[in-house]
Formats: C-alpha cells, sequence, structure tokens
C-alpha cells in the first residue's frame, strides 16, 4: 500500500502550524496516478461516496457526528485498494476508522467493500494526510494509527520522500492519545531499520517491545495477509511489524 502525503522539509511546529516554522515547500512522497475505476467502484463512489466521504476542510473532525457515536478512533494512512481496512473494520467494530488515501481506484475500491460487507464503522478523507492531521484531528484524540506498506522509495536519492521521517512522526505522536498506539509494517528491511530508529528516537513514543529484542512484534492479529503479502512470503520476502505507544 503506498503512503500518500506531503512531507515538509524543516521540522515543524505542529502545535501551531500556521506559524514560526510552518512548511512553506513541502516534499511530495506520492506520486498520482492515472488509475481508471472500473464499473464497480464508480458506482460505489457514486451511491456510497454521499454517506461515507468526509469532505476536506480545515476545522477539527467531529468525530462523534460523523460516526454517529463516540468510539475509539482509528486512521490509517494510505489504505490501497482497502482490503486490510475492511478487514480490520469488520474484525473490530467497538472502533471507528477514518481511512486517508488521493488515489480514486483505491477510494472506489474501498467504498464498494464497504457497501458489501455493511461496515458502518469506516469513513474515508480524499485528500493530503499531512493537511488532514494538522487541520482535521485534535491533538491527544486518537487511539491508534495504522502506516501499512508504505513506499519504500527504494533509491538513495528518494529516501526524503519516505512516509517515516522525524517531523511526521511528531505529528502523528501528538495526535495520539495517552496509550493510543502507531503500527507501522513494511516488507522492505532498510526502510524497517530507518522505521525502528525514526520511532525510537520520538520522546513521546515507546516500543511495545523489549529493548532486549530485536524491535520488531510478531504480525498483530486484526492486521491481516495481504495479497502482496502473501507472494512476497511465498518468494522468501520477510515482513517487519512495528507497534509504539504515546506515554
Amino acid at each position: 500500500m503506498s503512503s500518500k502525503v506531503s512531507l515538509p522539509l524543516p521540522k515543524t511546529d505542529f502545535a501551531n502550524p500556521a506559524g514560526r516554522g510552518a512548511v512553506q515547500r513541502p516534499i511530495k512522497s506520492f506520486v498520482l496516478r492515472a488509475g481508471r475505476m472500473g464499473p464497480g467502484q464508480t458506482r460505489a463512489m457514486n451511491e456510497l461516496g454521499p454517506q461515507f466521504l468526509v469532505p476536506y476542510a480545515p476545522q477539527p473532525l467531529d468525530a462523534a457526528r460523523t460516526f454517529g457515536r463516540n468510539a475509539p478512533l482509528i486512521v490509517e494512512i494510505g489504505f490501497g485498494m482497502g482490503d486490510a481496512t475492511a478487514a480490520i473494520a469488520a474484525a473490530l467494530p467497538e472502533s471507528d476508522f477514518l481511512g486517508l488515501e488521493v488515489h480514486g481506484p483505491g477510494v472506489g475500491a474501498l467504498l464498494k467493500l464497504i457497501g458489501e460487507r455493511g461496515l458502518a464503522n469506516v469513513r474515508i478523507i480524499r485528500h493530503d494526510a499531512v493537511d488532514v492531521l494538522e487541520q482535521m484531528i485534535a491533538p491527544a484524540s486518537l487511539a491508534g494509527v495504522h502506516v501499512f506498506f508504505p513506499d519504500p522509495w527504494h533509491k538513495l536519492k528518494h529516501h526524503k520522500r519516505r512516509l517515516i521521517q522525524p517531523a511526521f512522526v511528531a505529528l502523528l505522536a501528538s495526535r495520539l492519545a495517552p496509550g493510543g498506539y502507531l503500527h507501522c509494517a513494511t516488507d522492505w528491511q532498510p526502510y524497517a531499520i530507518q522505521m525502528l530508529e525514526v520511532l525510537t528516537a520520538e520522546p513521546a513514543l515507546h516500543n511495545t517491545v523489549s529493548h532486549a529484542a530485536d524491535g520488531y512484534v510478531p504480525r498483530p492479529g486484526y492486521r491481516p495477509l495481504t495479497k502482496f503479502e502473501n507472494r512476497g512470503l511465498r518468494l522468501g520476502h520477510g515482513v517487519w511489524d512495528l507497534v509504539f505507544r504515546r506515554e
């Protein structure tokens, strides 16, 4: 699943994004692809979009009003085609899930799954994740954040585009409630190593595994194996999960 956010060049004061240190020239960590939507995705967009798509607005999201209840809120960044999102939402009906994705076919695909599986606990914002997190998500309001298989940007010159960077992790940590968790997963070992370094260096987060361990956790039961992941495992590729909690 690809990550879709604009990453800042300098470290930003996320508590006051409009003030000193505000980002002037973001680096795009994604490339908008001209994907074609199938008829089922188009129909889901037209029929279910008005109910499950939340328009971006530079103001705090009223989650209770959006979902029609008070429940733990988990944000997923870059949900791809939405298979894992739908499976997790079905497995954890007591939580609400807000998916952030910019690519139309993926949004249409998740809407289709929402309709097929009758998922009432999923909403989607089709917009850049940094904008949403800065403007729409209140500090200390999230029960969790999922970042599964973000683009590893293999080439050294593109590493600056990787999603998991210190400034972005600081923003994520600020949006987590005390005890809230950040769950990242990747199948690219060099990126896993960088993720572990960046997350460990964030003072507001602590690793959920012992320091005596290697820093990675077994795949939590709520995260399903994706088709892409299954293929990689058959080829002998590794997968690394990291779960950190807000102090």
